[in-house]
């Protein structure tokens, strides 16, 4: 504001008092779109009117506390007014700094899904504020995979921690379409060209069969790495498309050179088979004889030299698939010992109450001298 408005300021204070020379400052803040001063401007104006220091700046822990309360709620209404100005102008990353301060993030996330990138334009502030700050992470991800591609996306996905496990899941169905998809089109071109003619309508699994040459000379068709990392994510997918898309990803991850399919950590030795067998019994597909295959990774694992990660894997599957019982019977057999770090599945206490078997419960206590758990274990066994 330059100085001929401020001297206009200074007349309408000496002319008509601080009230209409306030008003005036908001206005003209307004209209010139200073939209940063003017939610100070507003602050101002409140401490005016409660008889306090107009000082904005200065911190509201040194107001009376007689006027927290009203003052508390002027800087949200500013916050707010503001906010949404910003928005209106399109100014997304200005907006998101007063809506943050008041924890509020519905007017940003509308505003996310309705933005459209010009072609040009640098994606990564909307980006960390729609998916790093959770704002609208779904949004956020649907442009991480647009703009930088599916290793960018793998390496943000898996750096990610995801409060919602229905986000998360998200990210993993999106991730498993793109690299389907980019291995079916890829597959269709080399039997075209391999064949004369382009098959249409068939997906991965359709493409692959009975042609081996796909395969001749060691050739893969998409980054091999990409494919191992989406089908270890894909475990956390429920039933549905993708997951029958992650099942044919680990078909075809299974017709590689042995050069490229990577040992994996037990009970994922051999990771496209051990994968698919997983998402099989997800699926609903062999699902007895997808559990007997993970039993006998846990029965056969050496606690001292492998740990207890396949008896976990395990668990989860069984809590996947309804049966808690079982699941809390491996875990008894499986994982009473205290750990140096807590188990990635649900804990025994946590089975026990899914299934309300208190009994059990008092037992694995007393067995680790935790007097608290024995006592609820007793207790609870008797309702």
């Amino acid at each position: 504001m330059d100085s001929s408005h401020l001297d206009e300021l200074q007349r309408t204070l000496s002319s008509k008092g601080p009230e209409a020379a306030i008003e005036q400052l908001c206005t003209a803040l307004r209209s010139q779109k200073d939209y940063a001063n003017l939610f100070y401007a507003l602050l101002l104006k409140k401490r005016h009117a409660l008889g306090v220091s107009p000082v904005p700046t200065e911190g509201a822990q040194e107001l009376p506390e007689s006027v927290h309360a009203p003052y508390e709620e002027a800087i949200r209404e500013a916050g707010r007014l503001v906010g949404q100005l910003y928005l209106d102008e399109g100014d997304i990353p200005h907006a998101w700094m007063y809506y943050r301060m008041l924890g509020e993030t519905e007017p940003v996330a509308k505003a996310l899904e309705r933005y459209r990138f010009k072609e040009e334009e640098d994606p990564q502030q909307l980006i960390e504020i729609a998916f790093h700050h959770s704002v609208h992470p779904r949004k956020g991800f649907d442009w991480i995979l647009d703009r930088y591609g599916i290793c960018s996306t793998i390496t943000t996905v898996s750096g990610q921690q995801f409060p919602d496990p229905a986000v998360r899941e998200y990210c993993i169905r999106g991730l498993v379409r793109a690299l389907y998809e980019q291995l079916r089109q890829r597959l269709a071109e080399e039997v075209a060209r391999h064949e004369g003619k382009g098959p249409e309508g068939q997906g991965v699994r359709e493409l692959m069969t009975g042609k081996d040459y796909l395969f001749e000379d060691d050739f893969y068709h998409v980054d091999v790495s990409h494919l191992s990392s989406i089908v270890q994510m894909s475990v956390h997918l429920s039933p549905g498309a993708e997951l029958d898309m992650a099942r044919e990803l680990c078909a075809y991850g299974q017709r590689l050179s042995p050069r490229f399919q990577y040992a994996g950590d037990p009970p994922f030795e051999e990771q496209y088979r051990d994968y698919g067998i997983y998402l099989s019994v997800l699926a609903g597909d062999k699902v007895d004889e997808g559990v007997a295959h993970f039993r006998a990774k846990a029965e056969n694992a050496d606690p001292e030299t492998i740990g207890t990660f396949p008896a976990e894997v395990l668990v989860n599957l069984l809590v996947r698939i309804n049966r808690p019982a079982e699941a809390l019977q491996i875990a008894r057999q499986f994982l009473t010992k205290p750990q140096s770090t807590p188990p990635s599945c649900p804990s025994i206490v946590e089975l026990c109450r899914q299934t309300r078997d208190y009994k059990t419960l008092a037992e694995v206590a007393r067995e680790q001298g935790d007097p608290v758990h024995f006592m609820a274990g007793l207790l609870a066994a008797r309702r």
